[in-house]
């Protein structure tokens, strides 16, 4: 048995999840590293909505298959904001809400990674019984 089937559909959930707060907060330094570029349009990323839909749709198969496939399957997508701006250079960029949307992504990220390090250390646990 592969360590993810010990944990169902968790780690991979966890992987998936990683992945987009990796891609988000990429985006977000992009972002604010543009936000002096005249014309510069702000980025940003959606998954959270498709994997939902994508689980709730593979969640009657009680073998959990389709639940994995679901997960793999899943995607997150950058998006370029086209919202009005009042800056006269055309920029759209918010550097405060960027920042704060930074940090609640550092922390998603740093509480993820803590959650799969800490199911891998009990698996250990079990493991070598100590």
């Amino acid at each position: 048995m592969a360590v993810s089937g010990l944990y169902g559909n968790s780690i991979g959930m966890m992987s998936k999840a990683l992945d987009f707060l990796w891609e988000k907060e990429s985006v977000i330094s992009n972002n604010l590293a543009n936000v002096e570029t005249p014309g510069y349009k702000a980025q940003y990323v959606t998954f959270e909505e498709e994997f939902q839909n994508r689980l709730k749709a593979a969640s009657a198969d009680p073998s959990g298959a389709a639940v994995r496939d679901a997960v793999g399957a899943s995607r997150y997508t950058v998006h370029t904001s086209r919202n009005e701006t009042a800056r006269a250079d055309g920029n759209n960029v918010n550097a405060d809400s960027e920042m704060m949307e930074l940090t609640r992504t550092s922390l998603q990220y740093q509480y993820l990674l803590r959650s799969v390090s800490s199911d891998i250390s009990r698996l250990n646990t079990v493991i070598t019984g100590q």
